[in-house]
């Protein structure tokens, strides 16, 4: 052993950016980007992300300056996830369903030097910067200059609007930059390349940071456990912001595809690209399922090749993926969260269930299933003694990850990344079983749990049980106040075309209920409205639900022939002794 070289000169740190200068040689003539009139190659790309680099260190960009964008899956977009990094920068995508207070929030935390503002949110932004400007003034302390970002309009490509903001615009950059402008090599892969803020479902957002060496793994983990050939046409339905387009930004240069990029996800344009570029991948939220399937027959256009669906976020009904499946999109199901660079769990299919019912099958892929390739680990435990659950997709535990692409930390909070850690596991907060086979679902986030009479009841559960009758379109379950019991289930429902409690009663959704679910899992009120709150990334806000929830307090109701009282077995039991 004392023979074995023990120098590293062969050593090169893990980046994504290898993918496009792999993609510039490789593919140069292939189509890089496709925005309506709009076409690029991989050699154009190449040199556009080289030419913004270039600008940016003339506008005194230098290591680890934070670049924030605000704008929708169009080319800057997808171009500023290599040329920001290229520059030494990290890049801040911000959502762009956010109000102009978040986005300030946002951009103070950051110390964002470079703004770059898409033609669309030029109003949102003014109203955000006078909002940053305006704090930076009466602050006890005097502001530097330095910190109000320097704002950039990005004017649509495609269709230029003249529309101003500042004195530069991006195109203008592109094309004062140098085509020959070489980036500094990454030195140390553990360098930060992206800030992602998360959604706040559960907490105030905070700022994730990810690292050269976790966004390579997981983008590698991705495009492998989704088995994701060469060139590959895929459709940008997932927004970019969106943890970087859970690494797709990155994963479509590695193999050589084409991207689709799509400034507004109707149902006609989703349609329209996807027969027209003949889409063979996209990925994206459960909702968009509800969009492509409730499409008028003039937004339709007929698929005539499989579209492979990667989906995350909320646990999709099973009945939802089968109906998907009938429209032409084979869904592969996924699951993640900003801490985690992304997906962290996906549905890998084995051979042998394709001899299973079809309800059957869409059963398996409505599962988060096992860890993704580059993950060191993945499972759920009970937090109380940090051991494995049994895998008997039953006894339920908090799903924890461990492995270098989940985050470095949060960003300016170290008591926040270290209660977020134990003993080197990632806590995720969300609830879940492992079964036999080793594949994890989820049953809800730990808050959301509803424990009635000492039982605890999965809210998806119920809401898959739901999403099963036909004039449901989204439902979604709550904890609401038991005079008895303590907690017990309370539904909230879209149902579908515009319907009202005329034509689907709450005894009708109640009776749907007790056929397939245990009766003390039967939801004791369905409350009917016309959409479900959600946050800007798309999440059902439940908090606001169990706060409509806590005006409803049940003891013994009844409603026709149903009785809101039954006991949970636990309760049941011990009464009769």
């Amino acid at each position: 052993m004392d023979h074995l070289p023990k120098c590293k000169a062969n050593y090169v740190p893990l980046t994504p950016l290898n993918f496009l200068n792999r993609a510039a040689s490789a593919y140069a003539n292939r189509n890089s980007i496709i925005y309506e009139r709009t076409r690029f190659t991989w050699k154009q790309t190449h040199e556009r992300c080289l030419r913004l680099a270039s600008s940016l260190r003339s506008l005194n960009i230098v290591k680890n300056s934070v670049v924030s964008v605000l704008a929708p899956n169009i080319p800057a977009m997808y171009e500023m996830h290599f040329a920001v990094p290229m520059a030494g920068a990290v890049l801040n995508a911000i959502n762009t369903r956010l109000n102009a207070k978040n986005i300030a929030s946002i951009l103070r935390h950051s110390e964002a030097k470079v703004f770059f503002v898409d033609c669309q949110f030029v109003s949102l932004a003014s109203e955000a910067m006078r909002l940053l400007i305006g704090d930076s003034q009466e602050s006890t302390f005097v502001a530097a200059e330095s910190s109000i970002p320097l704002v950039i309009v990005i004017d649509d490509i495609d269709s230029p609007t003249g529309v101003r903001l500042g004195e530069l615009e991006y195109e203008q950059l592109i094309l004062k930059g140098n085509p020959m402008f070489v980036p500094d090599e990454i030195l140390d892969e553990w360098d930060p390349i992206t800030l992602n803020y998360t959604s706040g479902t559960t907490s105030e957002p905070k700022g994730v940071v990810y690292s050269h060496r976790g966004a390579y793994l997981s983008t590698l983990s991705l495009i492998l456990g989704w088995e994701m050939g060469s060139e590959p046409i895929y459709l940008w339905s997932l927004p970019m912001f969106h943890c970087n387009g859970w690494t797709f930004t990155w994963g479509i240069a590695a193999r050589g595809g084409t991207n689709v990029c799509l400034r507004n996800t109707t149902a006609y344009d989703m349609y329209r690209n996807i027969s027209l570029h003949k889409v063979t991948h996209m990925c994206c939220a459960p909702i968009i399922f509800n969009i492509l399937l409730e499409a008028k027959p003039h937004e339709r256009q007929k698929i005539v090749s499989t579209v492979q669906t990667l989906t995350g976020g909320a646990p999709p009904p099973a009945s939802l993926l089968e109906k998907m499946e009938h429209l032409g999109f084979h869904v592969t199901h996924a699951y993640g969260l900003t801490e985690a660079t992304g997906p962290a769990l996906v549905c890998e299919w084995q051979s042998e269930w394709n001899q299973l019912p079809r309800h059957e099958q869409a059963k398996i892929k409505a599962r988060q299933g096992i860890s993704i390739l580059t993950l060191a680990d993945a499972d759920v435990k009970n937090m109380n003694t940090m051991r494995s659950v049994p895998r008997d997709g039953k006894t339920m535990g908090e799903i924890v990850l461990r492995g270098s692409s989940i985050m470095k930390g949060y960003f300016k909070d170290e008591k926040a990344t270290s209660k977020a850690f134990d003993n080197g596991w990632f806590k995720t907060g969300d609830v879940g079983v492992i079964h036999p086979d080793g594949y994890m679902e989820i049953k809800d986030r730990s808050k959301d749990v509803i424990i009635s009479g000492g039982e605890n009841i999965s809210s998806v559960e119920v809401e898959n049980v739901l999403y099963r009758h036909p004039k449901v379109l989204e439902a979604a379950v709550v904890a609401m106040p038991h005079k008895r019991w303590g907690e017990s289930p309370c539904a909230f429902i879209v149902a579908k075309n515009n319907g009202s409690d005329e034509d689907v009663r709450e005894v009708d959704i109640i009776a749907h209920c007790r056929k397939n679910l245990s009766h003390f899992m039967v939801p004791k009120k369905v409350e009917f409205l016309p959409e479900l709150p959600r946050n800007p990334t798309g999440k059902v806000l439940k908090g606001k639900l169990r706060a409509i929830a806590n005006n409803f307090v049940v003891s013994k109701v009844t409603t026709g022939e149903i009785s809101y009282d039954d006991q949970p077995p636990q309760i049941l039991a011990l009464s009769r002794l």
